[in-house]
C-alpha cells in the first residue's frame, strides 16, 4: 500500500434543517395522526442527528424557516411521492456542483493543479446518469480529457473506502499517478412516504454532502507526516445477506435495515478485525484513533462493544452524525478529514458497513 493523502475537501448544500424541525415538517407533510406523529418525533430524537443539509431545501438554516417544494404533501392514502425518474433528474442537476466544490478544495489543499490529475475515481450510491459525474467533473474542474475514470457505484456507506482502495492500486502501479477520489451523495432525494420501520429510520438519519481526496504515491508525497494508506480489508459478515439492502424502486431507492444489524456486528466484527489487524502487526489496543461510519447510534455502540472501545473512540463520528446526519459513502471522508485536521494519533482505522452485510476497513499510518 502506497497511497498518501495529499489533500481533502468537503461540501454540503447551502440550506439545512434542525432535526426537531424535520420531524415536525414530516408529520405535517404526511398528515399523520397524533399517535404516529409522536412515534416519528421520538424516532427522530433518538437518531443522534441534530441537523442535516439537503439539496431539496430552498431555504433553511441561519434562523430562516426551512422550505421545499420537491416533496409535495401526501395527496391520498398510499401516495408514493416523486417517481425515481424525478429524483434522478434532481441528482443529475444538483450532484455535480457539490462534487466540484469538494474536489476543488481537495486539489487546493494538496497543491495539485486540476490538469495534473491522472486518475479520477467517483463514488455514489444515491444516483445514476450517463455521461456521469466523472465526465461532468472533467469540464467543471478543467481535468485533462485523457484522465482515466473509474466509478464505484451502489456500494453503500463504505463506498469511499473502496474508492481509496482503487486509488491505491493506481499509485502502486504508476508511481507518478495523482488520483482524485470524489464522492457525492444526495440521500434526501430518497425520502420515503411509506410507513414502515426501514423507511422511518432512513428518513430520520440521512443527509446530503460531498467529499474528495487527492492521493499520490510515495515519490510525490509532500512529507513524512502525510496520512498513508497502509492496509485495506473487507469481510462479508455471516448470516447477514438480507440484513441491509439498497434497491431501486419506482419511487426512490428503498433501504432495508434489519434491527439485527447491531447484533451481527457485535457478534462477528471482533473475530475478523483482530485477525486483519494481526496481519498488519497490530492489535486493537495499538489503534490510536478510529474513524467509524456512524450508520446510527446503535451501530456505533455495537462497534464499541465488539472491540472494547471507550466512548471517546467514536467522538468524532458522533459529532459528524450530529451535525450532518448519515451522508452514506461521504460520511467516512468527513470523519477522516476532521481527524487529519486535528492531527489525530495514528495508527488510525477507518471502518464502515454496507449492503451484504459487508464490513470494510482501512488502516492509515
Amino acid at each position: 500500500m502506497t497511497l498518501h493523502i495529499a489533500g481533502m475537501g468537503t461540501s454540503v448544500p447551502q440550506h439545512s434543517i434542525d432535526q426537531a424541525e424535520a420531524a415536525r415538517a414530516w408529520v405535517s407533510h404526511m398528515k399523520l395522526d397524533r399517535k404516529r406523529g409522536r412515534i416519528l418525533q421520538a424516532l427522530y430524537r433518538r437518531s443522534g442527528v441534530k441537523k442535516r443539509h439537503s439539496i431539496v431545501l430552498e431555504a433553511g438554516g441561519n434562523g430562516s424557516p426551512p422550505t421545499q417544494t420537491f416533496f409535495e404533501p401526501v395527496a391520498f392514502e398510499g401516495d408514493p411521492g416523486p417517481t425515481t425518474q424525478a429524483r434522478m433528474e434532481r441528482f443529475e442537476t444538483d450532484s455535480p456542483g457539490l462534487a466540484r466544490d469538494a474536489s476543488a478544495e481537495a486539489l487546493s489543499k494538496a497543491g495539485v493543479e486540476a490538469n495534473e490529475i491522472t486518475h479520477l475515481v467517483t463514488v455514489s450510491c444515491t444516483g445514476f446518469f450517463a455521461p456521469g459525474p466523472d465526465t461532468v467533473l472533467i469540464d467543471l474542474l478543467g481535468l485533462r480529457s485523457t484522465v482515466e475514470r473509474t466509478h464505484v457505484g451502489f456500494m453503500g456507506c463504505h463506498g469511499s473506502l473502496n474508492g481509496l482502495r482503487v486509488a491505491d492500486s493506481f499509485v502502486g502501479a504508476q508511481p507518478q499517478a495523482r488520483v482524485l477520489v470524489s464522492s457525492v451523495e444526495l440521500c434526501s432525494l430518497h425520502m420515503s412516504y411509506e410507513w414502515n420501520s426501514d423507511a422511518l429510520v432512513a428518513n430520520s438519519l440521512f443527509g446530503d454532502g460531498a467529499a474528495a481526496v487527492v492521493g499520490v504515491g510515495e515519490g510525490l508525497a509532500a512529507g513524512a507526516n502525510d496520512w498513508r494508506l497502509a492496509a485495506s480489508g473487507t469481510c462479508r459478515l455471516p448470516y447477514s445477506a438480507e440484513a441491509m439492502s439498497w434497491r431501486i424502486g419506482n419511487h426512490g431507492f428503498e433501504m432495508t435495515l434489519s434491527s439485527a444489524v447491531p447484533d451481527i456486528i457485535r457478534d462477528h466484527l471482533h473475530g475478523w478485525l483482530t485477525g486483519w489487524l494481526a496481519d498488519a502487526g497490530l492489535a486493537v489496543e495499538d489503534v490510536a484513533s478510529w474513524a467509524v461510519h456512524p450508520g446510527g447510534p446503535r451501530i456505533l455502540s455495537a462497534v464499541g462493544q465488539a472491540l472494547g472501545l471507550d466512548a471517546d473512540a467514536s467522538a468524532v463520528s458522533k459529532r459528524v452524525l450530529s451535525e450532518y446526519g448519515n451522508m452514506s459513502s461521504v460520511t467516512i471522508l468527513f470523519i477522516l478529514d476532521r481527524l487529519r485536521k486535528a492531527d489525530a494519533p495514528r495508527p488510525c482505522v477507518a471502518l464502515a458497513f454496507g449492503p451484504g452485510l459487508v464490513a470494510e476497513a482501512t488502516l492509515f499510518l
